[in-house]
């Protein structure tokens, strides 16, 4: 009994998981700090994190308009829909004292209030200035914290 008041069963983490396309690298380091350093990370790429908690191992971003290089908060319309993201970080235990760390930078190509944001959003393309800022992110964290 006394475990089951121990536990608690909230989380930041979203109800979803990430999409399966999105990138995923084990580095060495555990959860908590991968989480720190995506945070810290992303906070000096100058985007607002909307969401985040080391214990929890999740950092989400707002949306972020990289030509205007502003950060839009809840789901309001970003205006530029083809060119605004945004980043959601896991990181999970993989190895002893490993982290698989999972990056999705997604859009929306649509704006339908009548339906969760989630169901609008899509990975973005290659090409795209989100999927570039997530491959800098993952290329620096390998260096900084090994795989």
């Amino acid at each position: 009994m006394l475990f089951l008041l121990a536990c608690t069963p909230t989380t930041t983490r979203p109800d979803f998981m990430p999409l399966p396309e999105a990138p995923s690298v084990v580095l060495y380091a555990r959860p908590p700090r991968v989480a720190a350093e995506v945070q810290a990370w992303l906070t000096a790429q100058g985007l607002q994190v909307e969401l985040a908690n080391a214990q929890d191992a999740y950092v989400e971003t707002a949306w972020f308009e990289p030509r205007s290089k502003r950060s839009i908060r809840g789901d309001r319309d970003p205006g530029d829909l083809a060119g605004t993201f945004k980043i959601r970080c896991w990181a999970d235990p993989d190895a002893p004292g490993k982290s698989r760390l999972t990056v999705e930078a997604v859009y929306r190509p649509v704006l339908d209030p009548s339906r969760p944001e989630r169901d609008l959003e899509v990975l973005v393309p290659a090409q795209h200035e989100g999927a570039k800022l997530v491959d800098r992110m993952i290329d620096e964290l390998k260096k900084k914290l090994g795989t």
